[in-house]
């Protein structure tokens, strides 16, 4: 029960976004998309690699920011919505 506990609690705090770099210095951490913009922790972007599309989301690992797909493909927000047919009792006119 115990351990179930720890794992919600760590799933639901926040990502900590602050490393301390040398000389004590607060280092603000973060990933870069393929055209190196920046992406903050936490963000899910669609990545494109070696001809594979997924969602991937910007996590830290060993105090390192990086990559970790969490969805195989890519939403879209270009589909086109269903075309309706008129109401049958509709007249053309």
């Amino acid at each position: 029960m115990t351990r179930i506990f720890m794992l919600i609690l760590a799933l639901s705090s926040p990502v900590a976004a602050d490393v301390v770099g040398p000389g004590g210095k607060v280092q603000d951490c973060y990933c870069t998309d393929q055209s190196g913009s920046r992406i903050e922790l936490g963000e899910t972007i669609c990545l494109q690699v070696d001809g594979r599309m997924f969602m991937a989301q910007c996590q830290m690992s060993l105090n390192v920011p990086m990559w970790r797909e969490v969805q195989e493909g890519c939403l879209s927000s270009q589909a086109n919505p269903p075309q309706m047919s008129p109401a049958p009792w509709a007249k053309a006119g």
